[in-house]
């Protein structure tokens, strides 16, 4: 099965355990990452065909990014990025799911609304307990979903070779934007 049916499958079950439930979902996420030094070349990219499906009536939340959709601004790293780093080829995705607490649909409106997320992140083929504060708002039917956190690498077994450890930063800031749809 290729990773777009793959992915499309997913998002199929993922809704359908869901219920019947109101759902907003998304095929055009997008998740930026820096873990840049100074003084070095930065160390970017960002992934514009990130999955994602909101629950409204209880806040479960799970998003999917095939990890070979990131790019670089230069070839090289990307490259590196996905055979020395990520083995995308092992582990082709990166899942967070999980639950926004104390969720009120009804609360959201065009002002940021803050939640508190509790779930779990799977890198690498590792899962890890996961919480992270996000935003929601409203913008015509559409809810708006932004996060920005910190992950290390070794937390996920990547292992950064000595020779450029000290070119990429201990901490990668992750920023998330989701414009969720009602499906």
């Amino acid at each position: 099965m290729s990773y777009r049916n793959y992915l499309a499958a997913t998002m199929l079950l993922l809704c359908s355990s869901i219920g019947m439930a109101q759902k907003f979902g998304t095929k055009a996420g997008s998740i930026a990452f820096e873990a840049s030094v100074p003084s070095f070349e930065p160390v970017a990219a960002k992934h514009s065909s990130v999955s994602a499906v909101l629950n409204s009536d209880n806040g479960q939340l799970v998003v999917l990014a095939l990890v070979t959709g990131f790019r670089f601004d230069i070839a090289l790293m990307e490259e590196h990025f996905n055979e020395n780093y990520m083995e995308s080829e092992v582990y082709p995705k990166a899942v967070l799911k999980g639950e926004i607490k104390d969720f009120d649909f009804k609360a959201i409106n065009a002002g940021k609304t803050a939640f508190q997320f509790s779930g779990s992140l799977e890198i690498h083929g590792v899962v890890q307990a996961f919480e992270t504060e996000l935003q929601l708002s409203k913008a015509d039917q559409d809810l708006l979903l932004s996060a920005r956190f910190a992950l290390k690498p070794e937390d996920f077994n990547i292992e950064i070779p000595k020779i450029v450890a000290k070119k990429i930063a201990d901490e990668v800031w992750v920023d998330v934007q989701l414009q969720l749809k009602s499906i």
